[in-house]
């Protein structure tokens, strides 16, 4: 794995960021958060980022997305109970496509990073972003402090 450019790891790079408690059963047998946990706190953090840019009731019922990939990056352990910052921010933009991009944050520290493609289907095929949506997405993209 490279290690990651140094932007990633500050999250005054990210348009935002959010707070999550991490809970007992997040742990491994050795104490520290497990791959499952960081997957679901990216998740999370995911999640209320595209309910901002695309909220439920203005979607359109015919368009639909997924996640086509997601790559997650640990850089250090996480523990309990020391709650984590998740910074998300838009990456790419495509033609039918973004690239969610996110770091998690604990104590200050860049634990993991995670990039996740998403892809919107309409009508069951993929077609050009809505320029309503592009809007939405640029006006959330990652601007990497000190560039």
């Amino acid at each position: 794995m490279p290690k990651p450019e140094s932007w990633r790891l500050d999250a005054a790079s990210y348009p935002v960021c959010t707070e999550f408690q991490t809970r007992f059963q997040d742990m491994d047998i050795n104490g520290h958060l497990n791959n499952v946990a960081f997957a679901a706190l990216f998740e999370s953090g995911r999640v209320l980022l595209n309910r901002q840019v695309r909220p439920l009731g203005e979607r359109p019922a015919n368009e639909r997305t997924m996640v086509a990939a997601v790559e997650i990056n640990y850089l250090a352990e996480g523990n309990f109970p020391d709650p984590v910052e998740i910074a998300t921010g838009i990456g790419r933009l495509g033609t039918s496509s973004w690239t969610i991009v996110q770091a998690m944050f604990q104590r200050g520290r860049c634990i993991a990073t995670c990039d996740t493609v998403v892809v919107c289907r309409t009508d069951d095929q993929a077609k050009p972003l809505r320029a309503e949506m592009v809007a939405e997405l640029t006006a959330n993209l990652v601007t990497p402090a000190g560039t």
